[in-house]
């Protein structure tokens, strides 16, 4: 292998970890990390939403790099959109578990009361719905992947390798990203009420960001426009 492309893995891997600590990305893991108890899951988290995310870059990004194909501006625009939508559905389910987990403590219901099968049944949940948020935010970045690619590799191969490469920065970075935002909400655990305010806040933020997303693809970049004339 060229020397000249292993600094080309390196560079991505480098812009893996930077594509994870995009701000739709951070978001909305946290509305995941904000619910968990333990460190150690949180990080979880972050490694099943890079896990995701990678698989459906490289299918995707493959598929569309064999055929030496591309998606329509239209749709990848609206790809992107989805992931506003998502951030909308994150928050407002973030804030729902919320109220219902300080519910419970009113009621003198602790996560110590739930039988072992159950908690693992609900951190199993939550990585599974970790994996699927990393898949959408995969899916809707597929067609910049594919462009970055094309731009840098020579081959259909080396396009494999780079994608491999990204997508391990990006486990890496999400890691680093699900740890820290985990912090605050593990060592709050046992105050309720804050524990509970710092969830509601995460929530607020991915509404008010889904929010801020999708009226600037829609409005500012034109996407409904380009809605209105495919119609």
């Amino acid at each position: 292998m060229e020397a000249g492309f292993l600094t080309v893995l390196s560079i991505g891997f480098v812009f893996g970890i930077k594509h994870a600590m995009e701000p739709d990305h951070v978001i909305a893991v946290s509305t995941i990390a904000s619910h968990t108890k333990k460190l150690g899951k949180a990080s979880l988290a972050g490694i099943f939403w890079g896990s995701g995310h990678t698989l459906t870059l490289l299918v995707v990004g493959m598929m569309l790099i064999f055929m030496k194909g591309a998606i329509p501006t239209t749709w990848a625009m609206s790809l992107e959109f989805v992931v506003g939508v998502m951030l909308v559905y994150l928050g407002c389910t973030s804030i729902m578990q919320s109220r219902d987990h300080g519910s419970y403590s009113h009621g003198h219901w602790h996560s110590s009361d739930l039988e072992p099968a159950a908690s693992h049944e609900r951190s199993r949940t939550s990585f599974i719905r970790s994996a699927v948020i990393g898949m959408v935010h995969g899916l809707a970045g597929s067609a910049a992947m594919v462009l970055l690619t094309m731009s840098t590799v020579q081959s259909e191969w080396e396009g494999l390798l780079y994608i491999l490469v990204f997508g391990a920065g990006t486990i890496v970075g999400m890691l680093l990203c699900t740890t820290v935002i985990g912090i605050p909400f593990v060592l709050s655990a046992r105050n309720i009420r804050l524990n509970s305010a710092l969830t509601r806040l995460t929530g607020l933020i991915s509404i008010a960001f889904g929010c801020y997303y999708m009226y600037n693809l829609g409005i500012t970049e034109g996407l409904f426009e380009l809605w209105r004339q495919a119609v």
